[in-house]
């Protein structure tokens, strides 16, 4: 058990955005909220898995929707914890504490606000070890865990509770309140006791996220240094350098949808990717062949300091580094490849781990 204070905030936030792998929103206003919290409430509990008890009762809370309308539509501020409390009136159980349900930048936040304002204990879990775009795309999922019953509220103070018959039903349904809200939305869902939190959940990731953090933060140690932190922390790939020379996006059905082409540089002079998301980054093509796809990370940095990029922020001619890091192994059984493989998102390929499409490169 330890504290988190506002540097343990500001580490955190970068390194979930990196994970985040161009999704889960920009950190931005989330840490702001969190670190106002933080401020105004004291520094919250973060506890391991082994520090919780079977039998409790966590829940996470997450904004949903297109990253790209947070930067215009902001929270309100006390979204997310009325959705956390409205779960709890509505299972009639003592809530003990919170989680991230994604490592991903502004959602890495949100469970930290909530901690903060309503005294509760962080748990140092999530259920994708990244981010992915729909609310079925769990560990928690694959554990049979059910996503509902689940809030969905905004920052009018619309609210509502919603059980479906399945996952995929709660996304979409979920989905469609979302997308009236503004597609952006606050949500509190997966409620979890502590015994299916230690099957289920992946293990230290605030604490990881944390790391990334304080190692990106380092520029005075050099690229090279943090790219092999980087790599010994998460067994990535430092896959492309270059300019993002065109991208395209559009907002619909409450995701963000979009490609970018990025033209080589220095080492990758004369070579192109393309990188095709949804919300969070889904393949990379370099010279036209796959290096990368999910359920395995892509993720963008800037060139120079690493810091990380989401797909909203990212922009005609900013350089970036492409860093590809394998998925937790709970995503690479056959129930997660069919969740968030590629084919679920309509590529017509099978999925590849990225240590074997990119066999001998290394940071």
């Amino acid at each position: 058990m330890r504290f988190l204070d506002k540097t343990n905030i500001e580490n955190i936030a970068i390194g979930a955005s990196l994970l985040g792998a161009g999704g889960g929103g920009d950190p931005y206003v989330g840490k702001l909220m969190a670190l106002s919290a933080i401020e105004k409430y004291g520094p919250v509990k973060l506890l391991t898995l082994d520090e919780i008890t079977d039998n409790d009762i966590y829940m996470p809370a997450a904004s949903m929707g297109a990253p790209l309308v947070m930067t215009e539509k902001f929270p309100k501020g006390d979204e997310y914890t009325r959705a956390f409390d409205r779960l709890g009136k509505y299972l009639d159980k003592k809530i003990t504490g919170t989680f991230p349900m994604e490592a991903g930048g502004v959602n890495s936040m949100i469970p930290i606000l909530v901690a903060a304002q309503s005294g509760l204990p962080l748990v140092d879990c999530d259920g994708m070890g990244r981010a992915f775009p729909e609310l079925q795309m769990t560990t928690f999922h694959l554990g049979g865990v059910s996503a509902t019953p689940m809030v969905v509220t905004d920052e009018k103070g619309n609210l509502s509770i919603i059980e479906a018959a399945t996952d995929k039903w709660s996304e979409l349904l979920a989905r469609d309140h979302v997308v009236e809200m503004g597609a952006s939305a606050s949500v509190s869902l997966y409620p979890a006791t502590g015994k299916q939190m230690k099957l289920n959940g992946i293990a230290g990731i605030v604490t990881k996220c944390e790391r990334i953090g304080e190692i990106v933060t380092q520029h005075n140690r050099g690229k090279t240094w943090q790219l092999n932190e980087i790599q010994k922390l998460t067994a990535g790939q430092h896959l492309f350098d270059g300019k993002i020379t065109d991208i395209s996006r559009e907002t619909r059905n409450g995701f963000n949808y979009g490609q970018m082409t990025i033209t080589g540089l220095d080492n990758y002079t004369e070579q192109t990717m393309i990188i095709e998301f949804q919300n969070e980054n889904l393949v990379a093509r370099l010279n036209g062949h796959v290096v990368g796809s999910v359920p395995d990370l892509i993720c963008l940095a800037d060139m120079d300091n690493l810091l990380p990029s989401t797909s909203e922020s990212i922009k005609y001619g900013k350089r970036v580094a492409v860093l590809g890091l394998p998925a937790d192994k709970k995503w690479r059984t056959p129930k997660g490849i069919e969740t968030v493989g590629p084919r679920y998102f309509g590529y017509d390929f099978d999925y590849t781990p990225i240590e074997q499409l990119n066999e001998g490169v290394r940071v």
